[in-house]
């Protein structure tokens, strides 16, 4: 019997140093290659002057009195600014939080006031609200905020112009004692449930976590990475800026949020090699007007995460858009990227699956009553995960951080998963998605696969809901192909002799959209809730 554990062993080493000392490295090896490209604000950068630029912003910071491991809060849309912050908050050892965009009043406040941020840098708006009103609202209510600098301003300007006149070797010595254990920022989780809780990641972690996904990429000088996903994840600013960073490829922003429009113009006008999105994303930009305009025959590679790829996307991004070796990745914000697909791999792999554990990691699927016995490859079980790219804890809450690390340091993620003979994961659900209905466990995912190949069916998210009976009844939310007239009925006969009569859907509801983070999450517990209102069912 062989147990669902595996290590990523590899010949790469892993790197021994900072964020800011290995952008010294690129940008001394490849100082005239395009670094960053910033298309809805006419930016473009060779690494050469990225590196400067950087050093610049560095040193405003540390004009503002900014010291080693204070907590500078970042708050605004994707662009340029937002990537030479990362960097020279990393250069001057300070720890950048990481704030999300669609964040509003009360989840700023808690973020602020959780991470002791001193200096949050906000721009003044992204479409709604207006940021600074919202910042006014909450600054009587957090504590150790002491400024706020506003993108696009005189504040911006001014930072830029103190920055200039600090001497090199001051920024040179306070970046000598940044050390690559060190927390390198905190990333908020996005709130599927509960609080958001402040995910303190290192340089060692970020570093190679981008690194190694790059390395999955093949990714040179030469590659263009389109990033629409938002820098505020990891799967913008590690999965994105970092592996290009590392690899002297440029970073290519489309816009400050994600627009189908845009991503196209960007990977035609740049001639990016390569392009990241969840589903979602690649979905809207294949059903957008005009998309067989687009010249895409410079895509390569690329990542796609956040959930499950059907195999009819799988088969439309591989064929109209030409990323051949588009790869799959599973991680979360405690973890980062924890597996990863081949660009070699067969769709099948690519659709089923998400992947081996990437290398210097290691991996295994414990019994969820006991968390802790290994179960054997095949048996479904909580995925755990241990190694460089887990959280150095949540911030300033060790109680929650004991909650899911263990003494052994493995981080429990929550998410049931199975391993085949190969090492290879599936996803099939969370613990607490998991559905028990007259003592017989449904797992969402795979009910959620087989409703995808109904041709009618765009999107569906699968989920118990309550009844005094069976103590769970299945219920699924479904969004359906533009101009389908599905019904209730019709879904039932679909799945009648098909699926086990356990897993058919008792209730069905026809949605619009679903809830989502803005990491390409289906928020369940949304949907669960306006269930039990709606249905006026007993909880």
């Amino acid at each position: 019997m062989v147990l669902s554990y595996a290590h990523g062993t590899s010949g790469t080493p892993l790197l021994g140093e900072t964020v800011g000392a290995n952008l010294d490295r690129t940008v001394e090896r490849f100082p005239d290659a395009d670094a960053l490209v910033s298309r809805h604000q006419g930016v473009r950068m060779t690494y050469a002057q990225f590196g400067a630029a950087v050093d610049v912003v560095a040193g405003g910071l540390l004009d503002l009195g900014i010291a080693a491991g204070d907590r500078v809060g970042l708050w605004s849309p994707n662009n340029a600014e937002w990537v030479l912050l990362q960097y020279a908050a990393a250069k001057v050892g300070a720890v950048l939080v990481s704030i999300n965009t669609a964040f509003r009043q009360r989840e700023l406040q808690h973020v602020l006031q959780q991470s002791g941020t001193r200096l949050l840098i906000a721009a003044e708006s992204v479409k709604s609200p207006d940021y600074r009103d919202v910042i006014d609202r909450v600054l009587p209510d957090v504590d150790r905020l002491e400024r706020v600098l506003h993108l696009g301003t005189a504040d911006w300007d001014n930072l830029l112009s103190a920055g200039e006149m600090v001497p090199a070797d001051v920024l040179r010595a306070r970046s000598a004692t940044v050390r690559f254990d060190d927390p390198a920022n905190i990333m908020f989780t996005s709130g599927t449930t509960g609080a958001p809780k402040g995910a303190t990641m290192s340089h060692h972690g970020n570093l190679n976590n981008g690194y190694l996904l790059g390395e999955r990429c093949g990714y040179t000088r030469h590659d263009r990475v389109c990033l629409p996903v938002p820098l505020h994840h990891a799967f913008g600013s590690v999965c994105g800026n970092i592996a290009c960073t590392t690899h002297g490829a440029c970073i290519v922003l489309p816009g400050p949020a994600f627009e189908p429009g845009d991503v196209l113009d960007a990977v035609q006008a740049e001639r990016c090699t390569s392009l990241y999105g969840v589903p979602t994303m690649f979905i809207a930009q294949l059903s957008h007007d005009g998309f067989d305009r687009y010249q895409l025959s410079t895509l390569r590679t690329g990542i796609m995460g956040g959930s499950p790829c059907p195999r009819e996307l799988m088969d439309q991004v591989m064929s109209r858009m030409h990323i051949g070796r588009i790869t799959i990745v599973y991680g979360m914000t405690e973890t980062m990227v924890t597996t990863m697909t081949s660009p070699d791999d067969d769709i099948e792999r690519r659709v089923s699956t998400v992947g081996p554990v990437l290398p210097h990691v290691e991996v295994k699927i414990v019994a969820p009553d006991d968390g802790a016995t290994v179960v054997p490859r095949g048996v479904a079980g909580e995925l755990c995960a241990r190694g460089y790219s887990n959280m150095l804890g949540y911030w300033g809450d060790d109680a929650s951080t004991a909650e899911i690390v263990d003494r052994a340091r493995w981080l429990h993620t929550g998410d049931l998963a199975v391993m085949d003979d190969d090492g290879y994961l599936r996803i099939v659900g969370r613990i607490k998605d998991m559905i028990i209905r007259g003592g017989i466990n449904v797992y969402p995912s795979e009910v959620e696969d087989f409703l995808l190949g109904h041709p009618d069916i765009a999107d569906v998210a699968v989920l118990g809901v309550p009844d005094h009976e069976y103590g769970e009844h299945v219920l699924a939310c479904i969004r359906t192909v533009p101009g389908a007239d599905l019904t209730e009925d019709a879904v039932r006969e679909y799945c009648e002799g098909r699926i086990a009569y356990f897993k058919v859907p008792y209730y069905v509801r026809f949605v619009a959209e679903f809830p989502m983070t803005v990491s390409g999450k289906v928020q369940k517990y949304k949907l669960r809730e306006r269930a039990i209102s709606e249905l006026e069912l007993a909880v």
